[in-house]
Order: structure tokens, then C-alpha cells, then sequence
């Protein structure tokens, strides 16, 4: 199911965590600190050309360095748009997509204090974990001959019926580095000089990882 075309949207990457207190009450207010931003507008889609609209961003710029590694097709994409290589793109479909251009730079200022943005990212990877990490099954007993299967995820199954592992069944695997959003979130604060949006509470992921802000879909 497709998201709907959202009014703003941004790229940005996560620094931490950190409180800020409210003036009037005194209350500390967990919040996340992302730099949203400066976006480029690389490329435009239009109804007539592609059957929807949208706009593709680019974040963070390429050192002098690296510049040199990107491909060719990659550096034709940015000539094309005469803006300067990024590392990260990503595709917004925003209502006001036909109104903005190739060129055009999006910041932290699009979005206001006080609104409610959802906020997509990568989970931290934990690698390959058992049961009792992965899901929170409870550890078997650890006297009277249980041993050595204390973690282990017990019974998977009958034998007799249905004589089969039942789909969606919590068993060890891969844990974490999954796409998730995390929706509602208010905007605390914003640095417009420094690109920085404060929003209140967690976001998916490590620090330095990116992530994407539109506004929220529910409320």
C-alpha cells in the first residue's frame, strides 16, 4: 500500500539524543537532534512524463576525494541537473511537486515547531539473535535436569496436527536493521542557521544514520 502524497518532506541524519526544558512548566522533554538538510531538487517527475509527481532529494555533498569514485551514469544524473553530487537521494511525493524546480534547496525551515512529523529509518543491526532477544520469549526453567536448553524457543509445534511449523512462527533469525517509522512526532524545535530539527522522543536507527521527515499521515 502506497503512501499518501505528503506536503513536505526532507532528508536528514540522526546526531543523538538530548533534552530540552520546558519554559513555562520546567519539564525536561526527551528529543532527537537531526540535521535536516540543505536538500537539492535532482530530478522532477510530472504527471504527463511519468504518470505521478514527485522529486527526487540529494544530501550531503561528495568531498573532492570521493567525487572521483562516483560512476559515470551517476555524474551525468547531476551534470544533467547542474547540482552538485550527493551521497544519499531519495524520492519525496509531495502535493506541491509541480511547483518546485530542479535546483531549488529545501532546508529545516520548511517545517514549523510545533507540528506533528513521522519519521522513517534503518533499525540498528543486531545481527543474527536467538528467540529470547529477538522476540522476548520466556527462558526456560533453570533447575530439575532443564539444562542446557534454557534459551532455546521450545515446543514449535505437534507432530500429529497440523505435522508443520505454522507461518509467522517466533523463531531465531536475523534482529534489527529494518525499515521503521515512527509517527506522531512533534517538532520541539528548530535551527534554522544550523539546519537542525529537534523532534520529541526516539527515532529509528543509530546516530548518523539517515532518515527521512514528512509530515504525519494520522494525528
Amino acid at each position: 500500500m502506497s503512501r499518501a502524497p505528503a506536503d513536505k518532506g526532507i532528508i536528514g541524519k540522526k546526531l543523538g539524543m538530548t533534552q530540552i526544558f520546558n519554559q513555562d512548566n520546567g519539564t525536561a522533554i526527551p528529543v532527537t537532534v537531526i540535521e535536516a538538510g540543505p536538500c537539492a531538487v535532482v530530478q522532477k517527475k510530472t504527471a504527463d512524463n511519468d504518470g505521478y509527481s514527485a522529486v527526487q532529494l540529494g544530501f550531503i555533498g561528495y568531498t573532492e576525494k570521493k567525487e572521483k569514485k562516483i560512476t559515470k551514469p551517476r555524474q551525468g544524473h547531476f551534470a544533467k541537473a547542474k547540482v552538485a553530487p550527493k551521497r544519499h537521494l531519495k524520492e519525496f511525493r509531495l502535493k506541491n511537486a509541480e511547483e518546485l524546480s530542479v535546483g531549488d534547496e529545501i532546508k529545516a525551515d520548511a517545517f514549523t515547531e510545533g507540528e506533528k512529523v513521522d519519521v522513517t529509518g534503518m533499525t540498528k543491526g543486531r545481527g543474527f539473535a536467538g528467540a529470547v532477544k529477538r522476540w522476548g520469549v520466556s527462558i526456560q526453567k533453570k533447575s530439575h535436569g532443564g539444562g542446557p536448553v534454557h534459551r532455546h524457543v521450545g515446543s514449535i509445534g505437534a507432530n500429529s496436527d497440523p505435522s508443520r511449523i505454522m507461518k509467522n512462527k517466533k523463531m531465531p533469525g536475523r534482529y534489527g536493521h529494518e525499515r521503521v517509522t515512527a509517527q506522531n512526532l512533534e517538532v520541539i524545535k528548530i535551527d534554522k542557521e544550523k539546519n537542525l530539527i529537534a523532534v520529541k522522543g526516539a527515532v529509528p536507527g543509530p546516530k548518523g544514520s539517515i532518515v527521512f521527515i514528512r509530515n504525519t499521515v494520522k494525528t
